[in-house]
């Protein structure tokens, strides 16, 4: 199948990647013309576990091209998939600004074509979206819905660090869409993956990705306030969830489970505020989703008390991005606290490989140049001249190399934030609520 996909940012690259391993041939359309030149030259616009082999064979097997022209790859696909940011207004709304822009565009294109068209929205949207992006379709084209075009809503799931992995293991395919005929299109899209092909209305589609994550911020918090009071009254944290966790018929998945720092990432803050303004906006009452981020901000002022109770100037940062495994500085919690640091003086050197190459290689550099250019000063490529230069060294991410930092540095006073080993008794090592 011919298919184009709009936005060559995280969800959109990995789409790209993996609808080309599926066996379709897949055009990636974006505003930016060095996305469109890594894409071309068969190199990913993120860095990401195994997409940059992705990109490169599908690349080399003739299946993945990008453009900047939008009538173009319209003209050469069936299907097309809306992949455009979503970022929050200041007052929690999303800014859809790039969705309807792509909607015209798609409805521009289309209105000279004759054969049906598919569009799917793989963007996180709020209920009622998918409504307007096909009437600003309509009016684009001079077409019907559902009879010159039809718009799908199939959201995503997926986990900066693993997202290959989740988008060719999902726990579930969803599909909203009131036109039978597409729903098996998109099934033949999809018919190599395992999991189940759930077709829901459209506005269930549309909201389940904040109800997911809305619930995924809240055991990330709640698992940190539990943490919280154990530590404070002498009892291992861990070996209170570990228990809580195995009750897999109420507790549901331990995945978030795990007393640490505060969640960060693109996905969580954004869609929990999303969540939050809707409830708001129909003047519900929402308390506990009212009070995550609060606890999360309070995750936050807990490392920063910490790493100042130590009585050190010089901090070694053990990772920046939000997770172990990608370069994604936005909403990364560790950035608020790095930056707070700074602020009051503190001799801040920062270890993180993967940031380091973004910045190198210009996937991650305008985010970093806008937004962080006075901690992007502070990045170092060699670990060891990290650790030599810090008095505490502050780990945020499970790479192996930090494994040994207790035992091999017994000067250093560790700080952990995401429980690096079970098994660290040392007097110079501290888990944030352990």
């Amino acid at each position: 199948m011919n298919i184009s996909v709009f936005g060559l940012g995280y969800v959109g690259c990995v789409s790209v990647g993996c609808l080309a391993q599926f066996g379709h041939k897949v055009v990636g359309v974006d505003v930016n013309q060095n996305k469109v030149e890594l894409i071309n030259s068969g190199k990913p616009t993120i860095i990401e576990k195994d997409i940059d082999k992705i990109i490169h064979e599908q690349h080399k097997n003739g299946r993945i091209s990008a453009t900047q022209d939008y009538q173009l790859a319209i003209a050469n696909s069936s299907v097309s998939f809306i992949c455009v940011g979503t970022p929050s207004t200041l007052q929690g709304h999303l800014n859809l600004e790039y969705i309807f822009k792509t909607a015209s565009e798609i409805g521009e294109a289309i209105k000279k074509k004759n054969d049906f068209h598919v569009v799917v929205i793989r963007s996180t949207v709020l209920p009622g979206t998918n409504q307007k992006v096909g009437n600003i379709i309509e009016k684009a084209s001079g077409k019907k819905r559902n009879e010159g075009f039809t718009v799908v809503s199939n959201p995503e799931f997926l986990r900066e660090g693993s997202a290959v992995k989740d988008y060719l293991n999902p726990p579930v395919t969803v599909i909203g869409s009131d036109h039978p005929k597409t729903i098996e299109i998109m099934r033949d899209i999809y018919k190599v993956l395992k999991a189940p092909f759930m077709v829901k209305e459209i506005q269930v589609a549309e909201l389940i990705k904040y109800v997911n994550n809305a619930f995924h911020a809240l055991k990330v918090t709640f698992a940190n306030e539990v943490g919280n009071i154990c530590k404070n009254i002498g009892i291992d944290s861990h070996d209170v969830m570990e228990l809580f966790c195995m009750d897999t018929q109420l507790n549901l998945s331990p995945y978030y489970l795990k007393p640490g720092f505060a969640y960060g990432g693109s996905c969580l803050p954004k869609d929990l505020k999303a969540l939050k303004t809707l409830a708001h906006d129909a003047y519900l009452s929402s308390p506990v989703l009212n009070a995550i981020e609060n606890s999360n901000q309070y995750q936050k002022k807990i490392a920063i008390d910490l790493i100042i109770s130590k009585g050190k100037r010089k901090i070694g940062i053990m990772g920046l991005s939000f997770k172990m495994g990608t370069d994604d500085l936005r909403y990364s919690p560790i950035v608020e606290v790095t930056e707070h640091l700074y602020g009051k003086g503190y001799d801040i050197c920062i270890f993180d490989e993967n940031v380091n190459l973004s910045r190198i290689t210009g996937t991650n550099k305008e985010y970093i140049d806008f937004h962080i250019p006075h901690l992007s000063e502070l990045i170092e490529s060699d670990l060891n001249k990290v650790i030599d230069k810090s008095e505490i060294l502050v780990i945020t991410q499970k790479d192996s190399r930090f494994n040994q930092l207790v035992s091999e540095f017994p000067e250093k006073h560790i700080i952990d934030l995401v429980r690096i080993s079970e098994n660290y008794q040392a007097s110079n090592y501290e888990g944030i609520c352990w």
